[in-house]
């Protein structure tokens, strides 16, 4: 069974004067994309397939756009409103998981709940159990970057900030974005697998004194590279222009994508990220020398104390 709803997608298509349609999707969704442009084909559309990597509606193809009227963006709620893109998001199913194991975890009484989008619409299910249970559950509004209640992205952590919960209790898979969370939330943060029902307390102290050990590495570095997405929802040149007027040997680096090989031909012993904010957090491991969030390059620079650390965000 296709997870992509063909027979809707061509309806919709079907009402929009063009002939040539691009189509992207992150990489659990790849696989789908052949049947859906055979699909296509047969109704007498000519479609591209991008086969670039893609980790979320900020790394819209665009380039595409070159040879098709419009592009179809699968996987992802939409970050921008784009006049020739269209952004098909994959929910998952209403439902959840027994609770079992996540009650005797939460503390408080007043529970924030977050997701990611594929299971951000199962939130009011899971809000309506807990309060059974005696538990007041929140989930924020949406935000412009996040137009689910309750979601959160790997860059963006509006619905962990704005609870005011005692505790948060995030419903998803791996522990990411509940790590971001917890950090952005400053509360303690409880994860629980939709599939499984598996629950735990996600850890946020060993990042952030992993993140610390990264500052002081940094601290040997004479000269900073500030990197600059060329991706249409993560480019923050102004950031970065700002972040510039903080050391006098510091220069700034335009990716597309960025790589450890990149990294290690450019040759800083130190660079500062302000594309996806993932890139330092989550994939530390995988470069040859310190990568710091802009909030960790004001603190190496004397403009911010650790104690007022930050996750970094793209908040617009």
């Amino acid at each position: 069974m296709s997870l992509i709803p063909i027979t809707d997608i061509i309806e919709r298509v079907r009402s929009l004067s063009v002939r040539k349609i691009a189509l992207q999707a992150p990489e659990g969704l790849k696989r789908e994309l052949p049947l859906l442009a055979e699909a296509l084909r047969a109704e007498g559309y000519f479609v591209i397939i991008s086969g670039d990597p893609c980790y979320g509606a900020c790394d819209l193809a665009l380039d595409t756009l070159e040879y098709a009227d419009i592009l179809i963006h699968f996987g992802h709620t939409p970050l921008m409103d784009h006049p020739r893109v269209l952004v098909e998001p994959i929910l998952q199913p209403e439902q959840i998981p027994p609770l079992d194991s996540v009650l005797p975890l939460l503390t408080g009484n007043k529970i924030g709940l977050i997701s990611t989008a594929q299971h951000a619409n199962s939130l009011p299910l899971l809000a309506e159990e807990l309060k059974k249970h005696g538990f007041m559950p929140v989930i924020a509004p949406a935000s412009p970057r996040t137009p689910l209640p309750g979601q959160v992205l790997g860059c963006t952590y509006t619905a962990a900030r704005e609870t005011a919960a005692d505790c948060l209790l995030y419903l998803g898979t791996g522990v990411f974005h509940a790590i971001g969370s917890g950090i952005a939330g400053r509360v303690p943060v409880i994860s629980l697998d939709p599939y499984t029902g598996e629950a735990g307390v996600v850890e946020t102290d060993r990042p952030l004194r992993r993140r610390f050990a990264v500052i002081e590495k940094a601290r040997s570095a004479d000269r900073f590279g500030i990197i600059v997405s060329q991706k249409c929802g993560q480019n923050r040149m102004k950031l970065a222009e700002e972040l510039l007027s903080l050391h006098p040997r510091a220069e700034i680096v335009l990716l597309r994508e960025v790589t450890a090989d990149q990294l290690l031909n450019l040759g800083f012993p130190c660079y500062v990220n302000t594309a996806c904010p993932r890139l330092g957090l989550d994939d530390q491991v995988r470069f040859p020398v310190p990568v710091l969030s802009p909030p960790e390059f004001e603190i190496l620079c004397g403009r911010r104390e650790w104690d007022d650390y930050e996750i970094d965000e793209i908040r617009s």
